[in-house]
């Protein structure tokens, strides 16, 4: 188990409950824009959803927060799911000032090659909702290639298969 991912301007650590007020501060509703769930309404909604998932985690999924080195000020958050698969599943969102700034590729960069590294695997899934654009560039960025679809009341995913060789 990961306790520390290091990039050239990121640092992952895996998620915990003591990280939940950096976390809910960055959630807005144009970040949930594309992802599959709602804003929560409350602090409290969103520490009782995090105690939840904590508790339901598998040893195989991942979910990490995503500071910056310098000032470790939290940026978002990031997963890695179904590591006991060939192709694990990556996920991220960034809270909307560190959008635009690299990060997110820099993100799956860093958890790719970890994953790599450590877990032996040699590429990885990355479900994108249709319209997210800067998201379904970072999975092109990195050779992604489209290989299906996926629906959700929210959105329509295209899912790209990413490979990746350490």
């Amino acid at each position: 188990m990961p306790e520390l991912i290091q990039s050239p301007r990121l640092q992952f650590s895996l998620l915990e409950m003591a990280d939940a007020d950096e976390v809910f501060k960055c959630i807005t509703p144009a970040i949930t824009t594309f992802m599959p769930w709602e804003p929560p309404v409350s602090f409290s909604e969103y520490k009782a959803q995090l105690e939840k998932r904590l508790r339901a985690k598998k040893p195989y999924d991942f979910s990490f927060v995503i500071r910056l080195r310098n000032n470790m000020e939290c940026v978002g958050l990031a997963s890695l799911e179904d590591t006991h698969t060939a192709s694990p599943e990556l996920g991220l969102w960034l809270k909307e000032t560190a959008q635009r700034h690299g990060y997110g590729r820099e993100t799956v960069e860093a958890i790719a090659q970890w994953a790599c590294s450590t877990l032996g695997k040699e590429g990885f899934i990355y479900p994108v909702a249709v319209q997210n654009m800067r998201s379904r560039r970072i999975a092109e960025a990195f050779h992604g290639e489209i290989i299906g679809t996926r629906t959700n009341p929210k959105y329509d995913s295209v899912v790209y298969k990413i490979p990746w060789k350490a």
